[in-house]
Protein backbone atom coordinates (compact mmCIF):
# COMPACT_ATOMS: atom_id res chain seq x y z
CA UNK A 1 0.00 0.00 0.00
CA UNK A 2 1.12 3.61 -1.21
CA UNK A 3 0.59 6.86 1.13
CA UNK A 4 1.07 10.34 0.22
CA UNK A 5 2.20 12.42 3.61
CA UNK A 6 2.39 16.41 3.81
CA UNK A 7 5.32 17.25 5.94
CA UNK A 8 5.92 20.83 6.77
CA UNK A 9 8.98 20.57 10.12
CA UNK A 10 11.64 17.91 10.86
CA UNK A 11 11.10 15.91 7.98
CA UNK A 12 11.60 18.31 5.29
CA UNK A 13 14.47 18.08 3.15
CA UNK A 14 17.68 19.09 5.15
CA UNK A 15 16.12 19.16 8.19
CA UNK A 16 16.78 16.44 11.48
CA UNK A 17 14.34 13.44 10.65
CA UNK A 18 14.13 13.84 6.97
CA UNK A 19 16.42 10.42 6.67
CA UNK A 20 13.24 8.62 7.89
CA UNK A 21 11.77 9.27 4.39
CA UNK A 22 14.71 7.73 3.05
CA UNK A 23 13.26 6.28 -0.41
CA UNK A 24 10.19 7.62 -0.18
CA UNK A 25 9.56 9.48 -3.96
CA UNK A 26 9.66 13.08 -3.43
CA UNK A 27 6.35 14.32 -5.10
CA UNK A 28 6.73 18.23 -4.49
CA UNK A 29 6.65 21.21 -2.24
CA UNK A 30 2.90 22.17 -1.09
CA UNK A 31 0.80 24.78 0.39
CA UNK A 32 -2.60 24.23 2.53
CA UNK A 33 -5.02 26.36 2.11
CA UNK A 34 -5.27 29.01 4.62
CA UNK A 35 -6.84 26.98 7.33
CA UNK A 36 -4.37 26.44 10.14
CA UNK A 37 -1.57 27.58 12.62
CA UNK A 38 1.56 26.27 13.27
CA UNK A 39 2.70 26.20 16.18
CA UNK A 40 6.27 26.36 18.02
CA UNK A 41 7.01 23.71 20.05
CA UNK A 42 10.74 23.95 20.91
CA UNK A 43 12.73 21.70 18.80
CA UNK A 44 9.82 21.07 16.06
CA UNK A 45 6.57 22.61 15.03
CA UNK A 46 3.21 21.48 15.21
CA UNK A 47 0.06 22.36 13.14
CA UNK A 48 -3.08 22.89 14.07
CA UNK A 49 -6.69 23.58 12.53
CA UNK A 50 -8.67 26.87 13.23
CA UNK A 51 -6.29 28.87 11.97
CA UNK A 52 -5.95 31.64 8.69
CA UNK A 53 -2.49 30.71 7.66
CA UNK A 54 -1.66 28.38 4.53
CA UNK A 55 1.20 25.67 5.99
CA UNK A 56 4.03 25.30 3.70
CA UNK A 57 5.46 21.44 3.23
CA UNK A 58 6.65 18.71 1.13
CA UNK A 59 4.28 15.84 -0.05
CA UNK A 60 6.45 11.88 -0.34
CA UNK A 61 4.94 8.87 -1.43
CA UNK A 62 5.73 6.50 1.35
CA UNK A 63 4.64 2.75 1.76
CA UNK A 64 3.13 1.35 4.54
CA UNK A 65 6.45 0.38 6.95
CA UNK A 66 7.42 4.49 6.97
CA UNK A 67 3.96 5.41 7.85
CA UNK A 68 4.66 3.31 10.91
CA UNK A 69 7.82 4.89 11.44
CA UNK A 70 6.14 8.41 11.05
CA UNK A 71 3.77 7.84 13.08
CA UNK A 72 5.92 6.45 15.95
CA UNK A 73 7.65 9.76 15.44
CA UNK A 74 5.27 11.80 15.93
CA UNK A 75 3.71 9.57 18.79
CA UNK A 76 0.62 9.42 16.64
CA UNK A 77 -2.50 9.11 18.26
CA UNK A 78 -1.50 10.68 21.65
CA UNK A 79 0.40 13.73 20.58
CA UNK A 80 -0.46 14.05 16.74
CA UNK A 81 -3.14 13.03 15.02
CA UNK A 82 -3.75 12.24 11.19
CA UNK A 83 -6.08 13.68 8.76
CA UNK A 84 -6.34 13.59 4.63
CA UNK A 85 -6.20 16.73 2.98
CA UNK A 86 -6.40 17.00 -0.73
CA UNK A 87 -2.99 18.12 -2.78
CA UNK A 88 -2.01 18.29 -6.49
CA UNK A 89 -0.92 14.88 -6.21
CA UNK A 90 -3.89 12.81 -4.40
CA UNK A 91 -4.96 13.07 -0.73
CA UNK A 92 -2.19 12.86 1.98
CA UNK A 93 -1.83 12.95 5.44
CA UNK A 94 -1.16 15.74 7.88
CA UNK A 95 -0.15 14.87 11.26
CA UNK A 96 -1.96 17.56 13.72
CA UNK A 97 -0.89 18.49 16.92
CA UNK A 98 -3.06 17.67 19.81
CA UNK A 99 -0.92 19.17 22.90
CA UNK A 100 -1.00 21.63 24.98
CA UNK A 101 -1.66 25.17 22.75
CA UNK A 102 -1.89 27.99 25.81
CA UNK A 103 1.19 28.61 25.94
CA UNK A 104 2.77 27.86 22.74
CA UNK A 105 3.91 30.71 19.88
CA UNK A 106 2.68 30.65 16.28
CA UNK A 107 4.66 30.89 13.73
CA UNK A 108 3.03 33.00 11.37
CA UNK A 109 4.42 32.57 8.14
CA UNK A 110 3.37 28.63 8.44
CA UNK A 111 7.09 27.93 7.08
CA UNK A 112 9.26 26.04 9.44
CA UNK A 113 12.02 26.50 6.96
CA UNK A 114 13.67 29.81 7.76
CA UNK A 115 12.25 30.29 10.97
CA UNK A 116 15.07 31.78 12.66
CA UNK A 117 15.90 34.11 9.64
CA UNK A 118 12.31 35.75 9.87
CA UNK A 119 11.77 38.60 12.19
CA UNK A 120 9.15 38.83 14.70
CA UNK A 121 7.95 35.23 13.26
CA UNK A 122 6.77 34.37 16.78
CA UNK A 123 3.87 35.15 19.20
CA UNK A 124 1.41 34.22 21.61
CA UNK A 125 -2.16 33.92 20.72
Amino acid sequence: MIDLVFVYGTLRRGEVNHQLLQGAEFCGEHSTPAAYRMLHLGAYPGVVEGGSTPIHGEIYRINRKQLVQLDRLEAYPALYNRKLIPTDWGRAWIYLYRGNRKTRSLIHSGNWIGRSKQSGPFSLY
